[in-house]
């Protein structure tokens, strides 16, 4: 009955919606809500032929213009007039597709070029298809190339197209709130009215996740979006089109002489099944393939040796590592440095913009616990906020008088690092890089621990004449540029992607970093923490094989609910029996991905998900039971398998029973667990006879 008169008062709200308007506000749909997914085969999971075809097609016709085709799947306004409705007024020119690889891993980007014959602008469109994957992506950029200011730039979209879907279900994932339901997937209908997604206070995962699986009963596509600052997506569907406008949310200026502007990056990954499970597993297998930076491994594991409040000096430090047995260091790939590493004062953030260790602590600096590590096989994790800097800091001291250097707000303790300063880009790009190499990083952490809306609109006014956007739309590009200058010159550098836990966490941070600390809701002893984390690696799994958090060790069940890729080990944690137990467990997490049962974070539901390889041989499934589930029993149906293959199956608490099931036995008849009183987390483990 509670899940009809939810579904009643949705459908009423969004038929008012309808009389009245054409933008229907997202509704909070319960958290809790139940997805279920259908049985899909191995063989469904495959990307056909057909559909690579379709997505070469789709990239020649609507991105290389062939064909004859005459608009393109972006636009914007310049003046009084819009990009495709003169396309006749531009000159219109395609570089010759690359090799595979040659800029992107396991792509063929071209570049695109539209000159305007009289007003200056050049639009130039970096795009690249990855025909093996059915997906392609694209960014725009806009260039004043005139001796005078241009018309003002508006209604400036990366995607702004309609796809034959047939009747559509959008599946989309809150972002990252510090809450329970961090990541929680959901789904609604497409109607004629919009629905309108959006990024809030200037991290582009605070609200939601930038990414949407369009289940057609035509057509489907998955939807990818990087742009790390605010972003918003509207999407409807009428008579068998889904019509999606992507943007950054807020942009109208003119462009200066010389002055280039980008839009965010836009994929598409194209299927052609109604089932989504095939649209996820397409997307995340892309991300994996050729999105994530080529040194990432499936599985990192991070010892904390000081943490924001630790007042450890290196000798304490180093002097309890010396008590620890060899096994230890083998299975540990990187001593973790949080912040609070340089002097402070009162806390950890106080003096921030000052990137120098702590004399008192570190004598010899960070580089003798670096080399420490070295010895013992790992490197070294530390913690950066280069975006904030407080009033005293060198940073802040050094920026202070320079012109757009440093951008204040009245009554604020906080000030921004203006990256959309060139200059100030430049030396913060030597500075940090310099301290890299000085400290010994291998892994560089960074960190972003407040909104950057106010600084944004307020630079707008009294740095770039009150031109709406322009300071975020620099500000973002010169992110990517610094990001990608660390990366260049500090060899085999790995980028962690922290800002307060998941709040940066779309397409463009992903092509660059990894999120070691998805979610700060586990910076504290919540009594849901164990099942929260639960649901956060259920619903973030839909779309990033890998994300990371601290690894909880206080019991088997603990243990089990926090397995993921990415695990971050204190020393207290490596001394539990549990401690490097489930490495095959976690390597396995970053292929293909079932979800079996949606209990998200309810201490009364069961939560169960299934990972296998990319060949459906071998695999491994996770049951949840909850403290407050009354059930005596679970039915578990794996999915993704191939049916008339044999299985060995096992419980990995009795390894010497095994039973052999066929895929389809094992997706149809499922296996029957018996569930004990109180919490117990199952792991199933299978592989091809």
């Amino acid at each position: 009955m509670k899940e009809f008169l939810v579904a009643l008062i949705y459908f009423i709200s969004s038929f008012f919606s309808l009389l009245f308007t054409d933008v229907e506000k997202i509704p909070e749909i319960p958290y809790n809500q139940q997805i279920n997914f259908e049985r899909i085969s191995a063989e469904e999971i495959k990307i056909t032929d057909a559909e690579k075809q379709n997505c070469r097609e789709w990239f020649d016709d609507n991105i290389l213009l062939k064909n004859g085709k005459k608009e393109l799947p972006f636009s914007f306004s310049f003046g009084t007039k819009k990009l495709n409705k003169t396309l006749e007024d531009w000159d219109f020119s395609v570089s010759q597709e690359s090799e595979t690889g040659a800029v992107y891993s396991g792509g063929k980007t071209s570049y695109i070029t539209l000159s305007h014959k009289t007003n200056g602008l050049v639009v130039t469109v970096e795009a690249t298809i990855y025909e093996e994957n059915a997906t392609c992506e694209w960014t725009v950029l806009i260039k004043n190339n005139a001796d005078e200011n241009s018309a003002v730039i508006s209604n400036f979209y990366a995607l702004d197209k309609s796809f034959e879907t047939g009747e559509s279900t959008v599946y989309y994932s809150k972002g990252s709130r510090d809450e329970p339901y961090d990541f929680v997937l959901m789904k609604k209908s497409l109607m004629p009215v919009k629905s309108v997604f959006d990024s809030i206070e200037g991290r582009s995962t605070d609200n939601y996740l930038p990414y949407f699986n369009i289940s057609g009963e035509e057509s489907s596509l998955v939807l990818g979006v990087g742009w790390s600052g605010f972003w918003k997506a509207s999407l409807k569907e009428n008579s068998g089109k889904t019509s999606i406008k992507v943007g950054q949310e807020k942009f109208k200026a003119y462009l200066t002489p010389d002055e280039e502007v980008r839009s965010p990056l836009i994929s598409l990954s194209f299927y052609k099944n109604e089932n989504p499970l095939k649209g996820f597993n397409q997307f995340r297998s892309w991300i994996a393939d050729c999105v994530y930076p080529e040194n990432i491994p499936d599985t990192m594991t991070m010892m904390e040796v000081a943490g924001p409040l630790s007042t450890n000096t290196a000798s304490q430090i180093i002097d309890t590592m010396n008590t620890f047995k060899a096994s230890v260091f083998e299975n540990v790939d990187y001593f973790w440095m949080d912040a609070g590493w340089y002097k402070y004062n009162e806390g950890w953030h106080d003096t921030v913009g000052t990137w120098v260790p702590d004399e008192s602590r570190y004598p010899n600096g960070i580089i003798e616990l670096s080399d420490y590590g070295k010895e013992k096989g790992c490197g070294l994790v530390l913690w950066y906020e280069p975006e904030r800097v407080r009033e005293g800091s060198e940073l802040y001291n050094f920026g202070k008088d320079k012109d757009g250097w440093i951008i204040s707000l009245e009554d604020y303790d906080n000030y921004m690092y203006n990256l959309a300063n060139e200059d100030a880009l430049d030396y913060l790009c030597k500075l940090i890089v310099a301290s890299l190499k000085e400290n010994g990083v291998s892994v560089y952490r960074q960190d972003f621990n407040f909104a950057p809306e106010d600084f944004w609109k307020q630079a707008d006014k009294t740095l770039y004449d009150s031109r709406t956007g322009i300071c975020e739309n620099h500000y973002i590009t010169n992110e990517y540029r610094y990001l990608d200058y660390l990366k260049d010159n500090v060899d085999g550098l790995i980028i962690d992607n922290c800002a307060a836990g998941g709040r940066r966490l779309d397409l463009e941070m992903a092509r660059r970093s990894v999120p070691v600390w998805r979610s700060d809701y586990n910076c504290a002893p919540h009594d849901d923490i164990l099942e929260a984390t639960q649901s956060m690696t259920y619903g973030l799994s839909f779309w990033l094989p890998i994300s990371g958090t601290l690894q909880y060790n206080d019991s088997e069940y603990a243990a089990r609910s926090s397995i993921m890729p990415l695990t971050v080990e204190t020393f207290g944690t490596i001394h539990s029996p549990y401690f490097s137990v489930y490495k095959e467990q976690r390597a396995m997490m970053c292929h293909n991905y079932y979800p079996l049962e949606s209990g998200t974070y309810a201490s009364d539901k069961i939560l169960a998900m299934q990972y296998s390889d990319d060949d459906a041989t071998k695999g491994e499934a996770f049951v949840y039971k909850r403290k407050d589930v009354t059930a005596t029993e679970y039915l578990l149906k794996l999915n993704g398998l191939i049916s008339d293959m044999e299985y060995e199956v096992y419980d990995i608490d009795f390894p010497e029973t095994v039973y052999t099931m066929t895929g389809e036995e094992l997706m149809c008849d499922g296996i029957k667990l018996q569930l004990p009183e109180g919490e117990k987390a199952f792991i199933i483990m299978f592989s091809a006879k």
